[in-house]
């Protein structure tokens, strides 16, 4: 039996003999399953395309031929087979592999893809390339999953890939019959009948593509035959393998919740006692829906993560799962309040940036009643540059009428979820992060919907607090006291627009601070910055947020305190930016940023 690390690349997969290339899956399974149990990461996807990834390294000779993973997620096993056995002890973690192809990592990771429905434009793009250059001797090869063709980017890129038969492309379909969840919507009912017996072909040979299968994912000779005829075809070509999701570990085989999609590092599995950000906001949307007939949700394949699961069997004429397609979850979400409606859209916030042009066109433009809730908002950590929700604040800031709201505990999650939905002149927004949420923190005071958490003896600093980050702010102030600062703490609440009423309390201090987990640019304290300037204010101001730029994957402490976003940290900058003698100056080192600008 060859042993998994004497692989080096995919030279010695292709050396391998048919059997022991078999021996193999079961060794990587193994790996992968001791591996996520002990840092975390995508489970179920990458048990699923085992026999897939060492067939695709046999038949194709990467990196000369190009392999590019959709949602790249499902992309373990090509690290393996591509020589970082080694290194997969570090998966995830800050300075170790990450999470998706990093062409950092290897020549073999050709594009760093971690939204879906991508790949297939890039194959589009590439094959193009290779015709106008005169390339002949190599192959592009497209992994997508049927998941990944509920995306209308996916469609719109083979539109474009059956119109030239001249330019080879292999798309390989991993077809489980799931993303996160079970695939919804026509293509996955036409998917289910093709994998039937003598079914007709008609979907994909309709388009001017040539079409192989179904074939059996986990048959590697199967699928390697199927290879290599794709690859000797020399035009367009669908090869449609039939995956199982977890394949070769009982529990995820058998789960239907897909909790072995992505499971938890063995270390993160203790309960801290504080529900899920994501829990709260799914039971407080059940509770107003039963008193809003009105209300519905919608999700784009991520109906469990959202949390919307609860809403799902208790309102099931009302949750609406479009797939892998956020623009359209957006523009129809434009629809069904045009028709009376209050939709409650929920997606990760790092995927809004997909559906930007539909918010800004067809909900905003139209003074839609839409309400956005963005999950795993700010820095996110461990997935990685694709997935830290650190631009949707400088986003929502560029839109006109949108009122945004940015709460720091459950309590005030609840109750900015009900008054967003409350609100029926526009659009709305809310934002918060991945994981447990905080002990709740009362205001002190409140006025013109801004609440105090911290009233300072001197007005040295105004200190504006922006969501989760209010924990690190009261420690700040309560640092800066000790150094003889007067500090008041503020959480506006609603961000966006800012409150007159904000900019009047900072006009009675030395110096404002806004702190966030977003982009420095176009986020809350460039819009704070933005409205003193306007009243003609000439008191500093220092903005603290994320260094705008793509921040490689680390836990989400690691990568606030790369990016400065300690309390510590805070706290030496605010004392060297006040005014000479105000305050003791603490001589303490400035952390570094390594984490940032790749």
């Amino acid at each position: 039996m060859p042993c998994l690390e004497e692989i080096r690349g995919p030279e010695d997969v292709r050396a391998l003999s048919p059997q022991q290339a078999r021996d193999l899956a079961p060794q990587i399974r193994r790996l992968l399953v001791d591996t996520c149990t002990a840092t975390g990461g995508h489970l179920g996807p990458n048990l699923g395309v085992v026999e897939l990834s060492i067939a695709l390294h046999r038949v194709f000779d990467s990196p000369r031929d190009r392999i590019l993973w959709d949602t790249g997620h499902q992309a373990y096993v090509h690290k393996i087979l591509t020589g970082r056995t080694e290194d997969l002890a570090t998966l995830r973690q800050t300075d170790g592999l990450s999470g998706y192809p990093c062409r950092a990592e290897s020549e073999h990771d050709v594009i760093e893809n971690s939204h879906a429905s991508t790949a297939l434009s890039w194959a589009d793009g590439l094959a193009r390339a290779h015709a106008i250059r005169g390339v002949t001797d190599r192959a592009v090869v497209a992994v997508v999953g049927d998941g990944a063709l509920t995306g209308g980017m996916a469609w719109e890129a083979l539109n474009n890939i059956a119109s030239a038969p001249e330019r080879p492309v292999v798309v390989v379909l991993n077809d489980n019959g799931r993303s996160y969840a079970p695939t919804v919507g026509a293509i996955a009912e036409h998917l289910a009948v093709l994998r039937g017996p003598d079914a007709p072909q008609a979907l994909f040979e309709s388009l001017g593509l040539a079409y192989l299968g179904p074939v059996d994912g986990h048959d590697l000779e199967a699928v390697e035959a199927a290879l290599r005829k794709a690859a000797g075809l020399r035009h367009p070509v669908v090869v449609h393998c039939v995956t199982e999701k977890g394949r070769g570990h009982l529990q995820a085989e058998q789960d239907e919740t897909d909790r072995f999609h992505a499971v938890r590092a063995a270390s993160a599995k203790k309960a801290s006692g504080a529900a899920s950000w994501t829990s709260v906001f799914g039971r407080e949307l059940v509770d107003l829906a039963a008193d809003r007939p009105d209300v519905v949700a919608i999700t784009a394949a991520m109906l469990d993560p959202t949390g919307l699961s609860e809403f799902a069997r208790r309102y099931p004429e009302r949750i609406i799962d479009v797939g892998i397609a956020e623009q359209h979850a957006v523009t129809a979400a434009a629809g069904l309040a045009l028709g009376g409606m209050h939709p409650v859209v929920a997606l990760y916030a790092t995927f809004l940036n997909r559906a930007f042009d539909q918010l800004l066109l067809d909900v905003a433009l139209h003074r839609a009643p839409v309400t956005f809730v963005l999950d795993r908002a700010g820095v996110t950590g461990d997935d990685g540059p694709s997935h830290n929700g650190m631009w949707d604040l400088s986003l929502l800031n560029l839109v006109p009428g949108l009122r945004l709201a940015a709460p720091r505990d459950a309590a005030t999650l609840r109750r900015s979820l009900r008054e967003a939905v409350a609100c029926h002149e526009g659009p709305t927004a809310l934002r918060y992060p991945k994981g447990a949420s905080v002990e709740d923190i009362p205001a002190v005071d409140a006025f013109a919907g801004i609440d105090i958490l911290r009233s300072g003896e001197r007005p040295d600093v105004l200190l504006v607090s922006v969501g989760a980050m209010a924990t690190t702010c009261l420690d700040v102030a309560e640092r800066l006291a000790a150094q003889g600062v007067g500090v008041t703490v503020v959480d506006p609440r609603w961000i966006k627009p800012v409150a007159p009423e904000l900019i009047g309390l900072a006009l009675d201090h030395q110096l404002v601070a806004t702190v966030e987990d977003n982009g420095r640019v176009g986020g809350v304290g460039a819009r704070v910055a933005q409205a003193l300037s306007e009243v003609e204010a000439t008191l500093p101001v220092r903005t603290f947020g994320v260094p705008q730029h793509f921040l490689n994957h680390g836990s989400r402490s690691d990568v606030l305190q790369a990016s400065g976003l300690t309390a510590r940290h805070l706290t030496h900058a605010l004392l060297e930016s006040l005014p000479s003698g105000q305050g003791r100056a603490r001589q303490e080192a400035t952390p570094s940023l390594a984490l940032g600008g790749r």
